[in-house]
């Protein structure tokens, strides 16, 4: 297969750049229609109790959606800001769509006990469709920001999840501003030419086109997160490089040893273009973990970073060597290695002293990450709310300005109980008990509705504590509970409950994908403890600044007490991808080696000091493509950024230069062991690259 593409592209390199070309059209023109499709209903669930009751209650007593505008700044019972407001209430309420506005005059708890700030309430007609809700909340979330006063900020409802929208365009963009430059002057330094490194970044625009079409398609059949396009994007735009930055290396190297460019870009694409298949297979197969989840948001978000890999991994098999078949004869080899000045002999040291050093090695590096691993064991998570976007948002603005001048707890979502016909008086009454103020509405059809205002944030312990309370005291009858926090009691039990099943799911691909790769069954068990140990250490580096707020401020947020509910599933998923990807890179060199030299412990050092560079650069381009989206201020994304910059920064150097020569020293020739029967097994079905003639440099012997 790998063969067939190769000869394809440099057989017809225009005409596979064309195509490329009019994918790059159709996903900068069509893709992009995806940022007016985003929603931001996360925690929902199907099959769930939180999702039954709301669609009973939907079927039974559809309600239209609701925004919340908030006026402040200035005395509000001025006379002439008081017929102001009058005045955009009216408009408002004769908006098509609109169902009722109250008077905040009128209203008991719409005007703040200062005097400086009131709230005014919108909520739309059910049944709405897309557009015509659209339409409503445009027209009457811009008569009420006409009010002249200091403060006006309209958001909540439909209206928060487009003003995510919004902001997650924008932050893409600035994003992209920013690390496409950096990344090319990263690649400059490592190729000494533009040619050269401009061709990863036509891959990674590539890869970015396609996480727009590819979140598009997905947006015509399913919901798509507001945290889809920043992860898709960051994600396509790294591996890209990733992969195009292997690609080159490797023909500048066949390049030393033939002049013939086509040649070098078949065997290019015959060794590193396997590397980069498996690659991106591993890391589309870690994600595939996403799709146990009943959640619509993780198995989305699952099929559609899969999709991007797939989009830049054929682009690095196909639009590349296209590129070098076309270009390449410009692009000068790499240099040959002598005179004291071996490649990579500052990685030949690092492997060598881990190996020789095994037992001091993972004496050392085991506990420091098992102790950044700590806080994970406290790890929570929340729906999250406004105060995740950064404080110049219109959506933050609101939150804070009602935060300021009202009591805890206003517009805080209520814990919704349900009590369906045959629900007894005494048990209704015990569930009004719980809280004061609970309100309770008679449904159509017999039965009632009690809202609970609960202590607290809508999705704090408070909350999740009530509505656990309900469900053990409601005992066998018909009472369902609903609202935020139903919600996210029901999305962790989710987790809870499927995680194991998606671990599972993961580690047996990823086993049988290494197994394919090298033929050993304690390579991949390996490979995956010690990526496990990485992982684990940044996911408890972002809980210990994110949930218990150290050094928060540095990247412009605070600590909430939480993650993100998006956050801890994502990083996982991905992070453990990227890890094997990493991984990857390095075997394929040690395989080799090995294969050349017979000499599993020289086949260490090889392996490590030939990959070792690739693997840093790749790895500190990534962080930078991450870290540029930790610009956007978004808390979610700031999070799944620095998640996933500390695991590639500490798998690609802590783990992959000292933990993996150490323990593959410690295995010794047993690290490509299979039993017989696995071993013909992989002999008949394993993949493997045709064999190439490859330069026997000498690896540095000294230390």
């Amino acid at each position: 297969m790998l063969t067939a593409l190769a000869r394809t592209a440099t057989r017809r390199p225009l005409t596979v750049m064309l195509l490329w070309g009019l994918f790059l059209l159709l996903g900068f023109g069509l893709g992009t229609g995806v940022f007016a499709r985003l929603s931001d209903n996360v925690p929902e669930v199907p099959g769930t109790e939180s999702e039954s009751a709301a669609r009973y209650l939907d079927e039974l007593d559809p309600a239209g959606s609701s925004i919340t505008g908030v006026v402040a700044g200035t005395p509000v019972a001025d006379a002439g800001l008081r017929a102001e407001v009058e005045r955009a209430v009216a408009d408002v309420r004769k908006v098509a769509g609109v169902a009722a506005v109250p008077d905040p005059y009128a209203t008991p708890g719409m005007i703040a006990e200062d005097g400086r700030a009131l709230i005014v309430p919108v909520t739309l007609e059910g049944g709405l469709d897309d557009d015509a809700e659209e339409r409503t909340l445009d027209a009457a979330a811009e008569r009420i920001r006409e009010i002249d006063a200091p403060d006006v900020h309209v958001s909540g409802g439909p209206l928060l999840g487009l003003q995510m929208g919004e902001r997650a365009a924008q932050d893409v963009k600035n994003a992209e501003l920013i690390s496409l430059p950096v990344v090319l002057a990263l690649l400059l330094v490592v190729f000494g030419g533009l040619r050269s490194a401009l061709l990863p970044l036509v891959v990674a625009v590539s890869g970015i086109a396609g996480a727009f079409l590819a979140l598009f398609l997905f947006s015509e059949v399913t919901d798509i997160s507001v945290y889809a396009i920043q992860v898709t994007t960051m994600l396509g735009l790294g591996l890209a490089v990733d992969y195009a930055l292997l690609m080159l290396v490797r023909f500048r190297e066949e390049r030393r040893t033939t002049e013939d460019v086509v040649e070098a870009v078949h065997r290019t694409v015959a060794a590193a273009g396997r590397t980069v298949l498996f690659s991106g297979l591993t890391v589309a197969v870690s994600l595939t973990g996403l799709l146990v989840f009943p959640s619509v948001f993780l198995r989305s978000m699952g099929l559609a970073v899969a999709a991007v890999v797939v989009i830049d991994m054929l682009a690095a098999l196909t639009l590349l060597p296209a590129l070098l078949a076309r270009f390449g004869g410009r692009i000068p080899p790499a240099k040959s290695p002598g005179n004291g000045e071996e490649e990579g002999r500052f990685f030949a040291r690092v492997a060598r002293f881990a190996a020789r050093r095994k037992v001091a090695v993972l004496a050392v590096v085991v506990p420091v990450l098992l102790v950044l691993a700590l806080p994970v064991a406290g790890m929570s998570i929340v729906v999250g709310d406004a105060r995740q976007l950064p404080a110049d948002s219109e959506a933050r603005q609101l939150q804070d300005t009602v935060a300021a001048h009202f009591p805890p707890g206003t517009g805080v979502s209520p814990v919704v109980v349900v009590a369906k016909p045959g629900t007894d008086t005494a048990t209704a009454d015990r569930i009004r008990a719980l809280a004061p103020g609970a309100t309770t509405r008679e449904l159509p059809c017999g039965g009632a509705v009690i809202e609970i205002l609960p202590p607290g944030e809508a999705d704090g312990a408070e909350a999740t504590a009530l509505v656990e309370r309900v469900r053990e005291m409601r005992g066998d009858a018909p009472v369902e509970v609903t609202g935020t926090a139903a919600r996210l009691v029901d999305f962790r039990q989710m987790l809870a409950e499927r995680a194991p099943w998606s671990a599972l799911t993961v580690l047996a691909g990823i086993v049988l994908l290494l197994f394919a790769f090298t033929g050993s069954v304690l390579l991949p068990l390996r490979t995956v403890v010690t990526t496990l140990l990485s992982l684990a250490a940044a996911l408890g580096v972002v809980v210990w600044v994110f949930q218990d707020g150290h050094l928060a401020g540095l990247l412009g947020t605070e600590g909430l007490g939480a993650l993100s509910i998006t956050a801890p599933p994502l990083i996982v998923a991905i992070a453990f991808g990227l890890a094997m990807d990493y991984e990857l890179f390095i075997l394929a060199r040690m395989r080799e080696a090995r294969l050349r030299s017979g000499d599993d412990r020289e086949a260490v050092v090889t392996g490590l000091s030939r990959s070792g560079r690739v693997v840093t650069c790749a790895a500190l381009l990534l962080a930078v493509v991450f870290a540029a989206f930790m610009t956007g201020g978004f808390s979610p994304i700031l999070q799944i950024g620095l998640g996933l910059t500390l695991a590639v920064l500490i798998d690609a150097t802590v783990v992959r230069m000292l933990l993996v020569p150490a323990t593959m020293a410690l295995l010794g020739r047993h690290a490509w062991w299979a039993p017989a029967p696995l071993r013909r097994v992989h002999d008949r079905f394993g993949l493997r690259e045709e064999q190439t003639e490859l330069p026997r440099e000498k690896v540095p012997s000294g230390v």
